[in-house]
């Protein structure tokens, strides 16, 4: 069993930045893929970005060129630098894990999920 634990959340006015961490503890993720969601009130949880085993990474169109993931060298904490923050970035952050090499921008293919943590973007 993996326990994901995210830290960084936060209240930021509009055009600031915030970095996510997920901190993962029980297995050892450097052979897998890691992915942050995201849920605003009212909507579906929506994919945000996502790391390889091989450290390649990816990013919904709403925040490429905004957002980085990275991964420290263990494999075992990912981070999310969040640039240009927008009010409609604002949702709960959750960090995901699962048990293939390679990265699904859907949810259902995760077996570990974090607890969430909140980032609000004030306009």
């Amino acid at each position: 069993q993996v326990l994901l634990v995210e830290s960084g959340g936060g209240l930021v006015q509009a055009g600031g930045s915030l970095r996510l961490s997920c901190a993962a503890s029980g297995r050892s993720q450097s052979g897998y893929a890691m992915a942050w969601f995201r849920q605003a009130p009212g909507k579906e949880r929506e994919f945000v970005s996502a790391v390889d085993w091989n450290s390649l990474t990816y990013y919904a169109d709403s925040v490429k060129g905004r957002f980085t993931i990275s991964k420290d060298n263990a494999g075992n904490t990912v981070y999310l630098q969040m640039n240009s923050l927008k009010p409609e970035d604002t949702a709960v952050y959750y960090c995901a894990s699962r048990v293939r090499r390679y990265y699904s921008s859907d949810s259902k293919n995760y077996e570990n999920w974090g607890q969430g943590t909140q980032v609000t973007v004030s306009s």
